[in-house]
């Protein structure tokens, strides 16, 4: 009897290794179902993309890329730039060719010196206003897209550096236009 007990206990304690074994081939087939679902589902979104359909994947490249144009043009607007070097020398030149020799040294001073310099501080200025309003424009942007979708730190703080270089440099535009900054020598 002591080993008809044995061999009950045997094979129960086979029985439960077969099914424990059943079990874990059952969730091997489960999860193998779940990957293929997952490999069509990946195969599916490639195939919407390859189609024209197009998902945001980089958040916030195009506000970056205008924070940093702005920094660039505050910067550009407070050392004036190519442009307002070649707008300056051309100035002058009409200057030189707008006198005769012959002119009063002020009137000589205005239209050689002078107007270039008035040319530069436009220039500059006209940079200085690009600079607020790409800056403007990058820090209200958050505004009207995705709610609860914040902007970077990185994007505002560098978006501000553009407003503030754009408020720099136009008020030094004003004054260098104004003759409030570095005016022309007095001839009298």
């Amino acid at each position: 009897m002591a080993t008809k007990t044995a061999d009950v206990s045997r094979t129960d304690d086979e029985r439960a290794r077969q099914e424990a074994a059943a079990g874990t081939e059952d969730e091997a087939r489960t999860a193998g179902t779940e990957e293929a679902a997952g490999a069509e589902d990946t195969e599916t979104a490639g195939h919407g993309a390859e189609s024209g359909e197009v998902r945001d994947r980089t958040p916030g490249v195009g506000q970056g890329a205008g924070a940093v144009v702005s920094a660039a043009l505050g910067v550009v607007s407070l050392s004036g730039g190519w442009v307002g070097t070649v707008a300056a020398a051309r100035e002058t030149l009409v200057g030189q060719l707008r006198t005769s020799s012959g002119a009063s040294v002020g009137k000589q001073i205005k239209e050689v010196y002078g107007d270039a310099w008035h040319t530069t501080a436009l220039w500059a200025g006209l940079f200085a206003l690009a600079a607020l309003a790409v800056g403007v424009v990058v820090l209200i942007r958050p505004a009207f897209g995705t709610p609860g979708r914040p902007q970077a730190a990185w994007i505002r703080s560098v978006a501000w550096a553009g407003v503030s270089l754009g408020v720099v440099g136009l008020l030094l535009a004003v004054l260098k236009y104004s003759d409030a900054l570095l005016a022309l020598p007095s001839t009298g």
